[in-house]
């Protein structure tokens, strides 16, 4: 008869126990041969991609943000006024002024008894923010004004950079970006305490959210860029379109989209509403930006009749450059239109191009309220994503470095507002 194998032997049926107990004793509690952890490898997917989204946005705005303001304080001179105060300029000491008193509640009215334009016709949301980074921070009005205005553009710059990689590829994606923050010839508005970022960032995030069938957020960004400028009306539109477009890809009613436009036409009614019962006349917010800024829908009469005295008569390099660069933003603009664009995208750009040139504000501010626009980048962007990386990386660096120039000219040398 063969002995029983011994206990732990394959083929026994005897088990290592516990003495006294009878219990199976546990497994060893370190493995030679430990399992590998099935979340490593996704763990380090995950941060690849995240530094792939993160890094474009924030080296454009690191190299965009530093030629900015170091073309700016050497254009300064040791004369100048300081850095600090060549960025809070204009408008930007009107909105820092919002953040720190509030609204007035009445027309204002110059020492012979005309009326005048007051802080009013400013919307709301950027010195809100203002107000809350003052607050979160304890800086002061003029330096928490420009932190906002960084902010914004850092979140436009990613909202734009992701809206773009899915329609053009990512080479193009971050071309446009760098177009965007640097060779425009007023984009060192995006680093002054003025809204345009804000508005951007708004925009951009709209119709991301658009895209991505995100209807209530896009509803929702709509409407905030609506308490930022008046020029949310190009937003909302192009939200529409692309609620119409969800519409008909459905073949069907959806509660979402139509929901989202509604929710985004709110935002500019409801701040022209408030003015109007703050001051006691429902007109009040145009009554103040004509008696201001003399700023009124004029079916483009007033940009014409700037090209034509210009070209007839102009002298100086401001208004010859700026006639220029503005009939150069119209071509492209009308060059993005085409079957490949996405059709929100093109009627937000357009919108806002029809908005700037047909009103009869000042002709050379017309350059930075376009900044936002996006449109009119397109088709650069495209055609050098398709070039050599050396033509591309050229040709960037030259339209940088007269973008950051002009905005800097503009700040020190031309004596009137951007």
């Amino acid at each position: 008869m063969n002995p029983a194998p011994p206990p732990g032997i394959p083929g026994s049926c005897a088990t290592d126990t516990v003495a006294g107990t009878g219990l199976p004793e546990p497994p060893p509690a370190h493995p030679e041969h430990p399992r590998k952890s099935p979340w490593k490898r996704p763990n380090r997917r995950q941060a690849e991609r995240t530094l792939l989204l993160l890094w474009p946005p924030l080296a454009v705005y690191a190299v965009t943000a530093a030629l900015h303001l170091v073309l700016l304080a050497a254009m300064d001179g040791p004369d100048g006024p300081g850095l600090r105060a060549r960025l809070v300029s204009w408008d930007g000491l009107l909105y820092t002024d919002i953040a720190a008193n509030g609204y007035p509640d009445s027309y204002t009215y110059t020492p012979e008894g005309r009326l005048t334009g007051n802080n009013l016709a400013f919307f709301p949301l950027y010195p809100l923010l203002i107000r809350t980074v003052h607050a979160l921070t304890g800086l002061d009005h003029d330096i928490a004004g420009i932190v906002t205005a960084h902010l914004a553009l850092i979140a436009a710059l990613f909202a734009v950079h992701s809206l773009l990689t899915p329609l053009y590829g990512r080479r193009a994606a971050t071309i446009a970006i760098a177009l965007l923050a640097g060779a425009q010839p007023m984009a060192v508005a995006f680093f002054m305490p003025y809204s345009e970022s804000l508005f951007l960032a708004l925009a951009a995030g709209t119709l991301l959210a658009a895209h991505r069938r995100a209807w209530l957020t896009a509803g929702t960004l709509a409407l905030l860029t609506g308490l930022t400028r008046p020029a949310a009306a190009a937003v909302v539109a192009a939200l529409a379109v692309a609620a119409g477009l969800e519409l008909l890809r459905q073949r069907r009613w959806s509660a979402r989209p139509v929901a989202a436009v509604l929710l985004g036409c709110a935002g500019t009614p409801l701040y022209l509403w408030w003015v109007g019962r703050r001051v006691g006349d429902l007109d009040a917010w145009f009554t103040i930006q004509e008696a201001g800024w003399g700023t009124h829908w004029d079916n483009g009469k007033a940009f014409w009749d700037f090209l034509t005295d210009t070209f007839a008569h102009g002298d100086g390099w401001v208004p010859v450059s700026t006639a220029v660069l503005l009939l150069a933003l119209i071509c492209a603009t009308v060059l993005a239109w085409e079957r490949a664009t996405w059709p929100p995208l093109l009627v937000h750009g357009t919108g806002i191009v029809l908005l700037t040139l047909c009103q009869s504000n000042y002709s050379h501010s017309k350059l930075r309220l376009l900044v936002p626009a996006l449109l009119f980048l397109v088709p650069a962007a495209r055609a050098l994503a398709r070039a050599r990386t050396r033509t591309a990386v050229v040709v960037l660096a030259a339209a940088t470095a007269f973008g950051c120039w002009y905005g800097a000219h503009m700040l020190t040398v031309w004596h009137y507002a951007i």
